[in-house]
């Protein structure tokens, strides 16, 4: 998993509240077993037309958004189903940081455990920052846990298991690696019973 300490990055907005995993990928799109490729299919069905053309209308085609990394979005963002997927097919598509006003538990967790930062913030500065011009870049410190853009700094709590994870770049297959040793003497003197 890539660390986050300072990200900064240009936001797109998609306000809406309550878009949960099917929205954010397809079940359609799910047959691949790697974590990559899926980016191509996020929000499928908002950002295609009939005939497979960009819809011009939808948020992540505008030219002038096209490099986002943060998604500012509304409340319970996440919901539905539980497929990993979704979070692997925020990230592949370049998302590294979300700020929603909430998320379901299931996909908070899956954000977490697949790099992508999953930051609360209430709907007032969500709103604030998704005016933010397309020229301009925001700050996540993580560190010193806030969002800083020309429309105000805000403040975001997150768990310090968490944080510390996201700041190291450890994933937990990475915190069982740094037991290699202890885990190589274990199966070591199993097999010599």
């Amino acid at each position: 998993m890539e660390a986050i300490q300072i990200h900064k990055g240009q936001t797109v907005a998609l306000m809406n509240d309550n878009i949960d995993t099917d929205q954010i990928i397809p079940k359609t799109f799910l047959k691949r077993i790697e974590k990559t490729g899926f980016g191509e299919f996020l929000f499928d069905e908002w950002r295609y037309l009939p005939n497979r053309k960009p819809n011009p209308d939808f948020p992540l085609n505008a030219p002038s958004r096209k490099n986002a990394t943060i998604l500012v979005t509304g409340e319970n963002f996440g919901c539905g189903s539980s497929r990993e997927h979704a979070a692997w097919a925020l990230l592949d598509y370049g998302f590294r940081v979300i700020i929603a006003g909430g998320y379901s538990d299931i996909f908070y967790m899956n954000c977490t455990k697949n790099g992508v930062l999953p930051i609360v913030l209430p709907k007032e500065a969500r709103t604030k920052l998704a005016e933010i011009s397309a020229d301009e870049q925001i700050v996540i410190d993580l560190p010193h846990q806030y969002v800083e853009s020309s429309v105000g700094r805000f403040e975001f709590s997150i768990d310090p298991t968490w944080k510390e994870k996201f700041l190291n770049g450890l994933d937990d297959i990475a915190i069982t690696l740094e037991h290699l040793d202890a885990i190589m003497a274990y199966e070591t003197k199993i097999e010599s019973k």
